[in-house]
């Protein structure tokens, strides 16, 4: 920048600072002039060591514009010299003498916030990174688990103990998709935790694999009704699915044929031996193709008629040749919220068909619910059926080692932890899930408490875990006046009645709805709430006669009392309840 540079603050050239206010420099070092010093790394170094009162338009600038600066702070008294490089810089230290040694590190110099964002309390390292943070601790210790994942409802094991007879079943009936025939349907039955899905998608990940080997086309299709439980729902997801494969097929072949319109540019040879005689068919399948593409259209999840889902997904189907399995897992699910149309309208598919041949595979866990399908639908849907039988503790300890083997370190589970598991699945129906949760819930205690091993301990600590969660959600799902008919139970258990009956619980029962303005079913009806909590497990109820007096319902709580407890009063109406007491006198007043 030169002399004559203007400047943003400059007022027709006259000097930044009035007249005689500018110190001289004697061109001599000043002891206390750290921008004197001779090894000064300062700017305008030379300047000021030549000892010339030649003023720097920078300097001026920067004093100029210094009350603009977020950081602005007033210069010292001292120091009004233009030309001292101190000056340009707000921050200098300016007297040895006022702010102390800059080399003693027993000077605070106030900047502690700007040079350490974290400092010490002790004068230690900032920031923590000395210390063990709160991951740190967790991850000191040796691992447990090798795989989780393994132990998890999803994952489907390369070997499933004693489930042969069921998958050559399975097997059998569905080896007429390699051979391009319409397999029959199948209908899977079984408790839950005995294997039905994993089986179901151990034999749909082999036919897959099987018929990519063979080049035959065959598909299978897998879903859970739980979630998608309406036929608009299941149609709309399997149509997306099939346009979404429709456009990766027809993105291919058109790469391929494009290609293959180039090479018959330069060659016309090249088209010998492919399904087109000239150039111009060529293009023609590329058009047609384009046009392919364009008209896809996925389905949204709401707005469609019925009948148009399901006829885009019967031309997404049909558009190429192949064998389409169809996996209904939790099928009773989808009957009962929305009927059996979806299964009709699947069922009845393949008349239609030009290309494709569809087969349906249902898995419940309800063995009467085809009882209420129409019988068009069931002659059609079950015409074959598979059992799954459940099971027992011997085989569970099979499938537990099995999965242990991947699923944990080498050593990490004592001896009797499988044996334990086994056994208290087995009291739960054979239930092989329940055991591979359990094993799991276990290993997880055990690495938080940052043990080497899985032991007994927890396992019966995972049990006591895993009921008290389940409980939690059964409960927590409750209708209101399930819940209200369940408060009234605890209330007489906290007061120690015993063999509690249907009109002792009635009474509080109507008094708690008047509390919480909630309006107040029939004795018949509160009856039938509680055969529903004794069908869920969470109380214990039994028909004992009177005599002359007639039969009542004698219960008792089945679960745990505070847990329970807990769960009902996190709801807000029934959390509104401050006093207890006069409820439960109520027992005694009738």
């Amino acid at each position: 920048m030169t002399r004559d540079d203007p400047t943003p603050d400059d007022h027709d050239g006259e000097e930044p600072f009035p007249e005689g206010e500018r110190d001289t420099d004697d061109g001599e070092a000043d002891a206390n002039d750290p921008g004197d010093t001779e090894d000064s790394d300062l700017p305008n170094e030379s300047a000021v060591g030549d000892g010339l009162d030649i003023p720097d338009d920078s300097a001026a600038e920067e004093t100029t514009n210094e009350a603009s600066r977020p950081d602005h702070r007033p210069a010292a008294a001292n120091s009004t010299d233009p030309t001292d490089p101190t000056d340009s810089d707000p921050f200098a230290v300016h007297s040895a003498d006022e702010l102390g040694s800059a080399s003693d590190p027993s000077v605070d110099d106030g900047m502690a916030s700007v040079t350490d964002p974290n400092p010490s309390p002790e004068g230690g390292e900032s920031g923590g990174s000395s210390s063990q943070g709160l991951f740190d601790d967790l991850l000191s210790g040796d691992p447990i688990f090798e795989n989780k994942d393994v132990l998890r409802p999803s994952y489907t094991p390369e070997r499933l103990p004693h489930r042969n007879e069921q998958i050559n079943n399975m097997a059998t009936i569905l080896v007429g998709a390699l051979r391009g025939e319409t397999p029959s349907n199948i209908l899977i039955y079984g408790k839950t935790g005995t294997g039905k899905t994993a089986s179901a998608k151990f034999v749909s990940n082999e036919l897959e694999t099987t018929s990519q080997k063979y080049d035959v086309p065959c598909e299978v299709e897998y879903i859970n009704c739980e979630v998608t439980d309406t036929q608009y729902r299941v149609l709309a997801q399997l149509a997306n699915t099939f346009i979404e494969a429709n456009q990766r097929h027809v993105e291919e072949r058109l790469d391929e044929v494009r290609a293959l319109a180039d090479r018959a540019e330069t060659n016309p040879g090249a088209l010998d031996g492919t399904e087109f005689e000239t150039p111009e068919a060529v293009e023609s399948r590329i058009e047609e193709l384009e046009t392919d593409l364009d008209e896809f259209e996925p389905v949204p999840m709401t707005g469609w008629p019925t009948d148009r889902v399901y006829a885009t997904f019967f031309d997404a189907v049909d558009y190429r040749e192949r064998v389409v399995v169809i996996m209904l897992d939790e099928i009773d699910k989808l009957v009962e919220k929305s009927g059996d149309d979806t299964l009709y309208n699947l069922s009845r598919m393949n008349s239609e068909l030009d290309n494709s041949r569809v087969s349906i595979m249902g898995i419940s866990n309800d063995l009467k619910f085809t009882e209420f399908l129409d019988p068009r639908v069931k002659s059609s849907l079950g015409e074959e059926e598979i059992v799954f039988p459940p099971y027992d503790a011997t085989q569970l300890r099979d499938i537990l080692a099995a999965r242990a083997t991947l699923a944990f370190v080498d050593d990490a589970l004592s001896e009797d932890v499988i044996p334990l598991c086994a056994a208290f699945a087995a009291q739960e129906h054979g239930d092989a899930r329940r055991a591979l949760d359990l094993l799991r819930t276990a290993g997880e205690l055990a690495e938080r408490s940052q043990t080497d091993r899985v032991d007994e301990d927890h396992v019966r600590e995972a049990q006591e875990k895993i009921e008290i969660d389940r409980v939690v959600e059964v409960v927590r799902t409750l209708p209101t006046q399930s819940k209200v008919v369940l408060f009234a139970v605890i209330l007489l258990e906290r007061k120690g009645a015993k063999n509690i009956n249907t009109g002792e619980v009635y009474n509080i029962y109507r008094r708690l709805c008047d509390e919480i303005d909630a309006d107040v079913l029939t004795q018949r009806r509160v009856t039938d709430l509680i055969s529903e909590l004794d069908m869920l497990g969470i109380v214990n109820a039994v028909v004992v006669s009177k005599g002359r007096y007639g039969r009542t319902k004698e219960m008792n709580l089945s679960v745990p009392i505070e847990d329970t407890e807990a769960v009902l009063t996190s709801d807000s109406r029934l959390g509104d309840i401050e006093d207890v007491k006069p409820f439960v006198q109520a027992r005694f007043d009738n």
